[in-house]
């Protein structure tokens, strides 16, 4: 498939993440934001590191529209875990200080997943990348949460702003993944569906 083929197709975004929307404008995506609410419960049992993979599906069936021949409809949904502890969006600034003490020093691991529907195909997938913040003083987190937006970010940062430019010693694995989207996984799997 030539590139162009593939860039005539307009990708549905069941998300109003901000992030998400301009990682697919800079991949060169024509995108449809769209919003389904869905309520994020799993099922209890389940690994927590599938639980992004489980919530992606979720949110592929919540959306009820008909997806024509050049649309695909990307769901997606990102967790951070401390050990196996899932941390996600902060309900206050305080929250937020607290998430950012407890992954002050410390290794933690971000699971992105994807869930791509095209015509009768569907393509599930995750990605895992481990992030490590160095110790952070109590003026740099409070310095962060009263300066920029972490509430509406899972495990109280984005990689992207002052507190991932100042504090991360290390990543292992997709940077892109930490920002919400997996892009050349992702990537590859849009290559896979549309040359079916």
């Amino acid at each position: 498939m030539q590139l162009s083929d593939l860039f005539s197709y307009t990708i549905v975004l069941n998300s109003s993440s901000p992030r998400r929307k301009q990682l697919l404008t800079d991949l060169g995506f024509k995108i449809k934001q769209v919003k389904t609410s869905v309520d994020e419960v799993y099922p209890k049992d389940i690994p927590v590191f599938d639980i992004p993979a489980y919530l992606s599906v979720q949110k592929a069936d919540a959306y009820k529209e008909i997806i024509s021949d050049k649309e695909i409809l990307l769901c997606s949904d990102t967790m951070v875990f401390l050990g196996e502890t899932p941390l996600g969006k902060p309900i206050d600034k305080q929250e937020a200080c607290n998430m950012l003490k407890n992954l002050s020093n410390n290794v933690h691991t971000v699971v992105s997943a994807c869930c791509l529907r095209h015509k009768n195909e569907e393509r599930v997938f995750s990605q895992t990348t481990k992030v490590r913040f160095k110790p952070l003083s109590m003026e740099e987190i409070e310095y962060y949460v009263q300066t920029y937006s972490p509430l509406d970010k899972a495990g109280a940062y984005g990689i992207q702003e002052w507190i991932g430019m100042i504090g991360i010693e290390s990543i292992e694995g997709d940077f892109y993944n930490v920002m919400g989207l997996p892009t050349q996984r992702l990537f590859e799997q849009l290559l896979s569906i549309t040359s079916l």
